[in-house]
């Protein structure tokens, strides 16, 4: 499904991100960690077009999507949360669903938009049901907790049938049950939607329990990809990022 190749970003001749390659298959569920700078959100930005690669490809399906705009890569079927939520916070959250999906529209004027207004809305609803948002539809956007932020930026992202999820630490700044809540809202998710979804998490308890693989960036580079168990044992993640007393605390 979504394939990168040695892709490559520099930032004044520092190097972001050198020759990742890493290969996400369809329907799967991919947790992407590391230390502070390793590069997990600028791999994000590549993928998403907010930044365009110095080197590299990034196969969509077999399209390289690498440096298109980031209009193109969502109406190709790539959609993000983000760290910080994205919304519009004048809007109830239904105005905001369905504004969406409006801009979405009109980027496709002359090709025929894949939402007719009374599909746009039944998608908003059907949306809004899934991520337990349908109670606050009219509800000023601004007004919602910090954990329905995250609901609405995940919703505004999922409302255009993406292929392909990105979530950028989808439980940051949540208490401990809050996070639990958000994470077994976004895992059925994608056990309904049957997408392919990759997540960046801090949280060590969250990334082993979901994920069925794990990605390890460190210093823009790969350090390791595995499953769960895989990467809980393998020493060179344990030094550089898990640490010791992790592990020993989750043998």
């Amino acid at each position: 499904m979504l394939k990168i190749e040695h892709l490559s970003k520099s930032f004044g001749g520092v190097a972001a991100m050198s020759d990742v390659s890493l290969d996400f298959p369809a329907g799967s569920l991919t947790a992407v960690i590391g230390p502070n700078g390793a590069g997990k959100t600028t791999f994000f930005n590549l993928i998403t077009g907010a930044l365009k690669p110095d080197k590299g490809n990034i196969l969509l399906e077999g399209e390289n999507i690498a440096g298109l705009s980031t209009p193109d890569i969502v109406r190709r079927g790539i959609g993000r949360a983000f760290q910080i939520a994205s919304i519009f916070p004048s809007l109830t959250v239904r105005e905001s669903m369905l504004a969406a999906v409006n801009a979405h529209r009109g980027q496709h004027a002359g090709l025929g938009g894949r939402f007719p207004i009374a599909a746009a809305e039944d998608r908003a609803q059907a949306v809004m049901e899934m991520v337990g948002l349908s109670a606050k539809a009219d509800m000023v956007s601004r007004y919602l907790s910090h954990g329905d932020h995250k609901l609405l930026d995940i919703a505004l992202a999922l409302v255009l049938e993406p292929r392909v999820l990105l979530l950028d630490e989808p439980t940051a700044g949540m208490g401990p049950e809050e996070r639990w809540q958000r994470i077994d809202t976004v895992h059925r998710l994608w056990e309904r939607e049957k997408m392919t979804l990759v997540f960046i998490e801090r949280d060590m308890d969250i990334v082993f329990k979901i994920a069925q693989s794990i990605r390890v960036l460190s210093y823009g580079k790969v350090l390791a990809q595995g499953t769960p168990d895989e990467i809980r044992r393998h020493p060179a993640v344990i030094e550089a990022y898990l640490g010791t007393e992790y592990v020993a605390g989750h043998a």
